[in-house]
């Protein structure tokens, strides 16, 4: 199986109903591009979790800033990067959310979540525009990657 290519960008406010425009615009850019149905639940909570986070985290739900959402399609992947236009976080900080004093935590597994779903997780800091996080999907042969 190979997907038909393609790069597209679209910038969202930080407002609640983005989560759902943003599934809405990714639901439709995988399907017209091919990308297999058994795949879709992985890489839409991944993203409606970092869209999310970008938005009430990252841009403290100001109407005024955005989220940048990328998506590029490549025949054998499809990565998305998400931005906000916060002061960002160190991943690497987070809490275990598997540790025992987390484990009754309401909170805190969104990215644990999201690096389970997808293949690979990038995280970079843009000076002065906020943090970027990229999530690939590797499709080859119609397989997971």
């Amino acid at each position: 199986m190979s997907l038909k290519p393609g790069r597209e960008l679209r910038s969202f406010p930080s407002v609640p109903d983005t989560v759902a425009d943003v599934d809405s615009f990714l639901d439709q850019r995988l399907r017209d591009a091919g990308f297999p149905d058994e795949l879709m639940a992985d890489v839409a909570i991944s993203v409606s979790e970092v869209v999310n986070n970008a938005v009430i985290h990252g841009n403290g739900a100001t109407p005024d800033k955005h989220v940048d959402v990328e998506v590029e399609i490549a025949p054998d992947r499809v990565s998305i990067a998400i931005q906000d236009e916060g002061a960002g976080f160190a991943p690497d900080t987070l809490p275990d959310p598997v540790a025992q004093e987390n484990l009754l935590r309401e909170v805190g597994r969104g990215l644990f979540i999201v690096r389970a779903y997808m293949d690979e997780v990038h995280f970079q800091m843009v000076d002065g525009r906020g943090l970027r996080i990229t999530l690939v999907k590797i499709v080859s042969d119609g397989q997971p990657g």
